[in-house]
């Protein structure tokens, strides 16, 4: 697997906290927070492509998928930089797919490039087990005030 850099253990512990509903994150195969870096605004994630998730006989994940990983990642990094409570929401998405992803585990990198108070460029990767890159994404996001309702 990639090598991970230490994190900031209560960073990690308020973004594993602040994560969403348990079902969506199943559902997308998540398997754990592997690092959270608030000043850098950098998270770390990790998800098993499972066969169901994948076409061509099981061997290659839907791109949905694909995006949805580094979308998470990238939504988790400005929610975290933001240091308030937000959500944010994808304006727009280019993913590239650089090579074949294949059941197994992946790491997904999101990372928060600039962010205004309502605006923010993100871009992330996601990886295999042996930290070969497979695909990379950019994001434009809305960042919203977190109601209290």
């Amino acid at each position: 697997m990639l090598s991970v850099p230490e994190s900031n253990s209560q960073a990690l512990s308020e973004a594993v906290a602040s994560l969403p509903e348990s079902e969506l994150l199943e559902s997308m195969g998540f398997v754990r927070m592997l690092s959270a870096d608030p000043s850098a605004g950098i998270i770390r994630a990790e998800f098993d492509v499972h066969t169901r998730f994948c076409h061509s006989g099981g061997t290659t994940a839907q791109g949905g998928f694909v995006t949805a990983w580094m979308d998470f990642t990238m939504a988790q990094a400005a929610r975290m930089k933001a240091a308030r409570p937000v959500w944010v929401a994808s304006l727009e998405v280019k993913v590239s797919f650089l090579k074949r992803v294949g059941p197994g585990r992946v790491l997904a990198e999101g990372r928060v490039v600039r962010m205004g108070r309502r605006v923010a460029f993100l871009d992330a990767s996601l990886f295999d087990a042996k930290g070969g890159l497979l695909a990379t994404a950019t994001s434009t996001a809305l960042i919203e005030e977190a109601s209290a309702s």
